[in-house]
This record gives structure tokens, sequence and C-alpha cells, in this order.
């Protein structure tokens, strides 16, 4: 539907071992879209979908110095999921903030 309705082009789709999830990469001006599909009935995601259904996940934003960010943000008393980064889709360090500090949004920051 992102094709045949928006014309958005898929660049890339990858399978993260690590998070239980295929990854569908569809660029749009200097954003991504990634749209996410379970792998397996233990996945963060699977149980996202069948807890609220298919929509919106969490948003990501792009740090220069992830270990330095989340340093920042615990210090302002912000919840995190990951204290530490760890590998996310295209190899690259990911870390969550827990919704209960972003009003209810999943966030996801990426160096």
């Amino acid at each position: 539907i992102w094709q045949q309705c928006l014309g958005i082009e898929l660049e890339t789709i990858e399978e993260v071992p690590g998070q239980k999830v295929r990854v569908a990469v569809l660029p749009v001006g200097d954003v991504n879209i990634e749209l996410l599909e379970p792998v397996g009935d233990d996945s963060t995601i699977r149980k996202f979908i069948d807890k609220r259904g298919e929509g919106l996940h969490h948003l990501c934003f792009e740090v220069e110095d992830i270990e330095k960010a989340l340093s920042d943000m615990r210090a302002k008393g912000i919840v995190l999921i990951d204290e530490k980064p760890r590998i996310g889709a295209s190899g690259k360090k990911i870390a969550f903030i827990h919704p209960k500090s972003t009003g209810g949004v999943l966030i996801e920051v990426t160096e």
C-alpha cells in the first residue's frame, strides 16, 4: 500500500534475529519509515500487535553519541528500557526510552 498509494519505494528488507523482527525500510526524504513484521510468536512486535493491533509502534531519533544521550537522559530522570545500547537493524546501535517518560509513546534512539 505504501508503494501503490503513495509511490514510496522499498529500499531494503532485513531480518533482525535478536529482536525477532523483519524490517522493511522505505525512505521518504531525510526520514525512513520502518515497517515491522514479527518473526515468531514470542516476538515483542507480535505481543504488541496482539495487544494493541496494527499501527504505530514507536518513533526513532538519530543521535551523534548514543551512550552520552542515554547518560544525559538518565541524569534527567528519564526511564530507559535499555540502559546500554544494543544492535538493531542495519547493525546500528539502538536503545529505547520507556513510554512512561514520553507521554505513552515508545521512543528509540539510534547512533
